[in-house]
């Protein structure tokens, strides 16, 4: 192996390469339970992780080893080196997006991902945030993206004024310290300047729901087109009409695996895309070519990031309001009683600010149907950890995925059980209805679907009485049945209640060749209302 080891580095020296290959042992290391929120971090000492074995010259008295400062990802679990939140000074009138304390430990602008299936959009989210989305069994097998995930990244500028654009800027994971030394000048410091969280979309049908039924505040998108495939690509086509029709103004175009073809082909295709995006929402979009394999021009990107996309406004002073989209039990196989923790409930933040130990409540709850009446019971608990990916909070505002633990019994938890559902402040949260009435809005032709002899889609039909939809509210994503139909008025009875209200807008799907495919929105009018009845599910 080590002779092996040795004439390849013989041939990258003559190949001019600054590296050198060295071998490696598989150590793996016992990890307490990673948050289920997301996948856990690249930084050292992690389970099934790689690792080089240290010089024993660079162990310490205490048993660790020096870490490189330009590693991507710092220890999350730090403490020290990020902004101090305390909940006796806060006031959430002098809230901001770019607040220090906000910022240092929690994404604040939304951002999402678009383009065609395999040309690069979770690549280019690991690339900026040193965190992989793709992270579920099947998404990893099929090297798709089938969840919504989240990947926060902190972007940071120089403050040196001959520090060389775009080297002035750079990217690091949640964990990153607030300010430090510039790695390119040498001179200047590095300070934190956007914290930005990534959205990342499994496919068109699912973005525009996303977006339309606000499960995920959009602030901006990125466009990733890859460099060695003509464009447009269909489902780039269907992006790009999803956030027209949103009237997603704020787009950065990357043209993305550059390393792959020459500089012809890459000028010819850099037209095509001109030519693509002439009279669109992004005939303005600035076009980045980048290679998000070898983090080439992410600098850029940042960048373009902190120039091109303004702050947005959020409200902090209402009553919170969190849509769960992720719910699990954190409790090991086995463990003892006294041990055992409440549920974990993960979730975008609409509005307002949660605390630690305060009081929330989680509508519906537990749902049932008492002598042919559906009834509900709202789970209420308290807030006793909050989390945006590893950083703890003390407070948290609206931006990226957020981990809120309670004390609920982590059955009612488990297996995302809480999905759809909405928490908040206590006696705050809308009405429960199991029929909604909406005004409603249909697309001319279906996105992505393609009939034979028909360029341009297939048409979409007209509601009618007794048609079966996919709703989506919220997080929520239910059947419902049309029982009524008036102009663009139509009556939905949904098979599991919701916790919503009047002027919320809806995402409609309607089974097409055994897929649910988006047809429309709509506004929740008004509804049916079910009963409310309290029973002993508190959890103080």
């Amino acid at each position: 192996m080590s002779r092996i080891i040795y004439l390849i580095n013989e041939i990258l020296q003559k190949l001019d390469y600054n590296c050198q290959l060295v071998p490696i042992q598989f150590k793996f290391k016992e990890t307490q339970m990673a948050n289920n929120l997301d996948f856990v971090d690249n930084s050292a000492n992690k389970t099934g992780e790689i690792e080089q074995d240290p010089d024993p010259g660079e162990i310490e008295e205490n048993n660790t080893v020096d870490e490189d400062p330009s590693i991507h990802e710092e220890d999350p679990l730090s403490k020290t080196k990020l902004a101090i939140q305390d909940l006796s000074k806060l006031d959430v009138t002098k809230l901001h997006v770019i607040t220090p304390e906000v910022i240092s430990r929690q994404a604040t602008i939304n951002i999402g991902t678009i383009g065609h299936v395999a040309h690069g959009k979770s690549t280019v989210v690991k690339a900026i945030s040193g965190v992989q989305t793709v992270r579920f069994t099947i998404e990893i097998k099929k090297n798709i993206t089938i969840k919504l995930g989240y990947a926060n990244a902190k972007i940071y500028k120089c403050d040196h004024d001959n520090c060389p654009r775009p080297s002035s800027y750079m990217s690091a994971g949640s964990a990153k310290e607030d300010t430090f030394e510039c790695p390119s000048c040498h001179i200047g410091m590095m300070h934190l300047t956007r914290h930005v969280s990534f959205v990342d979309c499994p496919g068109h049908d699912i973005l525009m729901a996303t977006m339309l039924n606000g499960a995920a505040v959009m602030d901006a998108a990125l466009l990733i087109i890859a460099g060695n495939e003509t464009c447009p690509q269909p489902q780039t086509s269907e992006h790009l009409a999803a956030i027209d029709i949103m009237k997603l103004k704020h787009i950065i175009i990357l043209q993305n695996k550059i390393d792959l073809v020459e500089e012809k082909q890459a000028k010819e295709q850099h037209s095509q895309i001109q030519k693509f995006i002439h009279g669109t929402i992004a005939a303005d979009a600035p076009v980045i070519p980048i290679s998000a394999q070898l983090k080439f021009n992410i600098e850029v990107i940042c960048e373009y990031i902190c120039k091109n996309i303004p702050l947005p406004i959020r409200d902090f002073t209402s009553e919170p309001r969190l849509i769960i989209i992720r719910s699990f039990d954190v409790n090991r196989p086995g463990c003892g009683v006294e041990d055992l923790k409440g549920g974990v409930a993960g979730g975008s933040i609409l509005k307002g600010v949660f605390r630690l130990g305060q009081k929330i409540e989680v509508r519906p709850g537990i749902v049932k149907v008492l002598e042919d009446k559906t009834v509900f019971t709202p789970l209420y608990s308290r807030i006793i950890s909050l989390f945006a990916e590893n950083n703890e909070l003390q407070y948290a505002v609206p931006g990226g995925l957020i981990g809120v633990g309670t004390l609920i019994d982590p059955m009612l938890c488990r297996s995302d059980k809480l999905v759809g559902q909405v928490l908040g402040a206590v006696k705050s949260l809308p009405d429960v209805y199991s029929e909604i009435e909406i005004s409603y809005f249909l697309l001319k032709r279906l996105l992505g679907v393609r009939m034979e002899g028909d360029k341009r889609g297939a048409r979409i039909q007209k509601l009618t009485k007794g048609d079966v939809l996919m709703v989506n509210i919220g997080s929520l994503s239910t059947g419902g049945k049309v029982t009524g139909v008036r102009q663009e008025l139509a009556k939905i009875l949904l098979n599991l209640p919701v916790c919503t209200e009047v002027h919320e807008k809806i995402a409609l799907s309607r089974k097409i060749d055994n897929h649910w495919r988006l047809i429309g929105w709509g506004e929740i009018n008004s509804g049916k209302k079910i009963e409310m009845i309290q029973e002993s599910f508190s959890q103080d």
